[in-house]
């Protein structure tokens, strides 16, 4: 028996149909979306403060310090190996022209032995492709004159220093081309630090740049305070002096150098470093329009005719080691424990150095920052 029961349309058959799934899908994709995005969506990180910028950018110029120094030793020891090559380079040049000189006594020989008719062992001797085989057939070198002999061992003893030469020169090529890697590789780790520090300042508002500065001020006036206590210690000691404490070499602390000498010596390094004062902190420079802080104690010392070393790990060790109740005008300040800044102490607990990029060389206390130990140079 048939049906009369009425065929149901599919619900896409019809444009209504079609709309109302099409709303479904699209609420459908909507929902899916959406709520992808919110699983998706991570929780924001909180934001720094601003004493965390800060740290972060006071730890990101004593990394690059830290790097300077790097940069510094590898650049003083890539400076003396190019001496040592240049060295190389010229010695072989006269090597080169002893043996020419050694060649053309030999063509000498030769050509008048040919000319006589004679047996021309100096001319077998020029055309071996061993040398030293045919100066071990005896019954040739018999028949050599003494002048003869003479210029072939000449010849032989230029030859094996030029080989010795070469050897040395290929060897220090390749000490050379190695620390010209590490210059360049410490030179970047520099500059990223001290990008990173820029970005990060680059992004604080006009508001938290003025939190910062506050900050800075805050810091400053507590490293015055100790510095104006230091000031005041110095002046009793000075006071309890017989005479009145005119001088500055009592009181060593253990220092070995005598008073007046290392005085004078001190007035004319602490003279050459304020006349400095004002030009800018350039990572890796020694002078004259720039400096980086060992730069400027370097060349603050040399012109009292004292030699200093390079970086501040070297210049530490150089000198007697001075506690800081003993710090005269002159003596170096070495700041943070992987030793990485150094100042010139001027008295009442301040010093001058060349700070960080971005500032000058300028007059401080010696309690900005933590203080490692102290060295009387000389």
């Amino acid at each position: 028996m048939a049906s009369h029961r009425k065929p149901r349309t599919p619900i896409l058959a019809t444009p209504g149909g079609r709309r109302t799934a099409a709303g479904l899908t699209t609420a459908a994709l909507a929902s899916v979306t959406l709520l992808s995005q919110t699983a998706n969506a991570a929780p924001k990180a909180p934001q720094p403060s601003i004493e965390e910028v800060k740290q972060k950018v006071d730890d990101l110029y004593q990394q690059a310090e830290v790097a300077t120094q790097k940069y510094n030793a590898a650049k003083e020891q890539a400076d003396g190996q190019q001496r040592t090559v240049n060295r190389l380079l010229d010695e072989a040049a006269r090597r080169a022209d002893k043996m020419n000189e050694s060649r053309r006594r030999l063509g000498a020989f030769a050509s008048a032995q040919y000319q006589t008719g004679g047996i021309n062992p100096t001319a077998q001797l020029m055309l071996a492709k061993d040398p030293q085989q045919f100066v071990d057939r005896n019954h040739l070198m018999e028949q050599l004159t003494g002048r003869q002999k003479q210029a072939i061992t000449d010849y032989q003893e230029q030859a094996a220093a030029a080989a010795r030469q070469r050897t040395e020169a290929t060897h220090s090529l390749e000490g050379l081309q190695e620390s010209q890697a590490s210059l360049k590789e410490t030179k970047r780790n520099v500059q990223a630090k001290l990008a990173e520090a820029r970005q990060l300042l680059s992004r604080l508002t006009a508001q938290e740049k003025a939190r910062l500065a506050e900050l800075e001020r805050r810091k400053e006036a507590e490293a015055q305070r100790k510095a104006a206590e230091q000031a005041r210690k110095e002046a009793e000691k000075r006071r309890q002096q017989p005479g009145g404490g005119t001088g500055t070499g009592q009181d060593s602390g253990g220092g070995t150098s005598d008073g007046g000498t290392y005085s004078t010596k001190a007035e004319k390094a602490l003279a050459f470093a304020r006349a400095q004062m004002g030009k800018p902190y350039v990572w890796g420079a020694t002078g004259p329009s720039s400096y980086d802080c060992s730069g400027l104690t370097q060349a603050a010392w040399k012109a009292a005719g004292v030699d200093l070393p390079r970086t501040t790990w070297d210049q530490v060790k150089t000198g007697t080691r001075i506690s800081t109740d003993h710090l005269q005008p002159g003596d170096l300040v070495f700041f943070f424990n992987d030793i990485s800044h150094v100042g010139m102490y001027i008295g009442g607990g301040k010093m001058i150095h060349a700070p960080h990029p971005g500032a000058s060389v300028r007059v401080e206390s010696i309690y900005y920052m933590p203080i490692y130990g102290s060295v009387r140079p000389g």
